[in-house]
């Protein structure tokens, strides 16, 4: 991963302002700070924004309940995409969704159950439309875990959950992206397979991604990719910056997302988002 250095956004220049009608945002690693803090500065940003009419957006492997309670005074103002992009929810309203199959959901749990069984630190959440649900309830693994579900249920068995599947999350004490990520090699030619976290590895169907649900939002509300902003820093946040022509990645992002950006923007840590948005979009942002 890349430091918090200050890198300057790459030179834009245009005959006018864009026409900017969806800012989309990942939040760890990108909004949030090094506290996992909104920053203040954007809490009247977004005000602003949504006085011009601009759509701000969360988009994040966080679930929906997590985001709407981070966001709580202003929840209704915005359109969350959770789970990764499996599930899009705007007004309290699903806008789309692309879960697993309760089978796929079984031998995703199976085989992990195998791979703990040998030796491998880590847990398993079961994401539902509901809630998430975790069989681990170990002090250390609860830490790790609360922060990113409102809505968390312990149950003896995760194979007699009853809800409908958006995504299987693997938390792991080690590198997931050394560990955990290989032991599933078997489910990427039908799954999306994703890093999503130094620690987190997100297993959905093979058509949700960010950017899928950024389309589908797109469409919803008659938004093109030219009035389209994106902001990420990790694998997860691949397909989103093939979703809006102005797509930024974070000073601190993965290699392979800053490839895959149209630009760079100052890392989060140094309120990246924010100073872009007030950059690009000619507004104050302190």
């Amino acid at each position: 991963m890349h430091s918090g250095v200050s890198t300057p956004i790459r030179p834009m220049v245009f005959d006018q302002r864009p026409d900017i009608r969806l800012i989309v945002a990942d939040m760890d690693g990108t909004l949030l700070d090094g506290n996992n803090r909104v920053h203040e500065h954007f809490w009247p940003l977004v005000t602003e924004l949504h006085r011009q009419g601009i759509l701000f957006c969360p988009a994040s492997g966080r679930q929906y309940f997590t985001l709407r309670e981070q966001f709580a005074d202003i929840a209704d103002d915005l359109v969350f995409i959770a789970e990764n992009g499996s599930y899009v929810v705007r007004h309290g309203l699903e806008v789309s969704s692309d879960g697993l199959l309760a089978a796929d959901a079984v031998r995703l749990i199976d085989a992990m159950r195998v791979s703990i069984a040998c030796g491998l630190d880590a847990g398993v959440v079961l994401c539902g439309k509901r809630s998430a649900y975790i069989e681990r309830s170990d002090a250390a693994f609860l830490e790790s875990v609360v922060p990113y579900y409102a809505e968390l249920t312990v149950v003896d068995d995760l194979l007699d959950v009853d809800d409908e599947f958006l995504k299987v999350s693997i938390y792991d004490f080690g590198a997931a992206e050394d560990t955990t990520a290989p032991l599933l090699t078997g489910f990427r030619d039908s799954h999306t397979v994703r890093v999503s976290g130094e620690h987190w590895v997100d297993v959905t169907s093979s058509t949700a991604n960010k950017g899928r649900a950024i389309r589908h939002l797109q469409q919803s509300v008659g938004i093109g990719p030219d009035q389209t902003m994106v902001f990420g820093d990790f694998l997860n946040d691949l397909e989103m910056m093939d979703a809006a022509t102005f797509s930024f990645a974070m000073d601190n992002a993965h290699p392979e997302l800053r490839e895959r950006a149209g630009y760079l923007a100052p890392s989060n840590l140094e309120n990246g988002v924010v100073r872009t948005i007030s950059s690009v979009l000619g507004l104050p942002w302190s």
